[in-house]
């Protein structure tokens, strides 16, 4: 199968911005119904008609490659080309009218990923990058920080919501980074995070129990601006692994090291 990445990412930023921009107009105008996919862990409507949008234009330019969805049953993972999307990561912050909330898309061949996109909503502000390139954000080339310290830097997180399996070592980990670096932040999305990194904005990330649509775009355009990525472990199973760790790379060793002691 042979195509221009380049062409297929800025049409995928294309669908992922127009989508986002109509779902920001319909979330000011109602008040969204949810339902619970289990305890703390909620779906609307939009998120349903916002990822079958995102699944039939996507299919327009790409006929050929299968989908890894979260709130759907397209599970069509053995294609040479596979799309991960979150139609609307962060989904609680949505319900309840509070930015940011993002779509994120991304291209994976076999198991690389090749392509991502983070759109978020609020400040419609896209992120992206394809295979080889820069990292973008709204035509901009990004990077990652130049802190060197985990004590200067800012760090995200996210609350575990349905698996509290290491939430007694996780608060641990809490209390010991608001000691020892500029900051916590929670902002609610992964894909966020992820992206705000990529651009320098926060200097790590941390998270446990997230799933490959919450990651897949955001952990690829954090490693084309020159951060890095990892499990707990320090490999690479961050996309299935259900634990990410995400850097400037600088402080990566540090970050790493001082996360195990809590989380392994």
């Amino acid at each position: 199968m042979k195509f221009n990445l380049e062409s297929l990412c800025h049409n995928a930023v294309k669908i992922a911005t127009q989508t986002g921009k109509d779902l920001r107009e319909t979330r000011s105008s109602i008040n969204p119904d949810f339902k619970s996919k289990g305890y703390n862990d909620f779906v609307t409507k939009f998120d349903l008609e916002t990822e079958t949008k995102l699944v039939k234009e996507l299919k327009q330019i790409l006929p050929e490659a299968g989908f890894i969805v979260e709130e759907s049953s397209i599970q069509m993972e053995n294609c040479e080309y596979c799309w991960i999307i979150d139609p609307i990561d962060g989904t609680t912050n949505f319900i309840h009218g509070l930015f940011p909330y993002a779509i994120s898309i991304a291209l994976m061949k076999h198991n690389i990923i090749v392509l991502g996109v983070v759109y978020e909503i609020g400040l419609d502000e896209c992120f992206y990058a394809w295979e080889n390139s820069s990292a973008m954000l709204n035509g901009n080339e990004i990077n990652v920080s130049t802190v060197n310290r985990v004590a200067d830097s800012l760090i995200a997180t996210g609350f575990p919501y349905t698996n509290f399996s290491k939430i007694d070592k996780y608060m641990e980990s809490l209390q010991y980074f608001m000691k020892q670096s500029h900051g916590l932040r929670r902002l609610g999305s992964a894909a966020v995070d992820l992206a705000y990194v990529a651009c320098g904005r926060l200097d790590a990330f941390y998270e446990y129990d997230l799933k490959p649509w919450d990651v897949a775009a955001g952990t690829f355009i954090v490693q084309q601006a020159g951060g890095k990525n990892s499990d707990f472990s320090g490999g690479n199973n961050y996309l299935f692994g259900k634990e990410i760790i995400s850097t400037n790379g600088v402080i990566h060793t540090e970050f790493l090291r001082e996360t195990q002691y809590f989380l392994k």
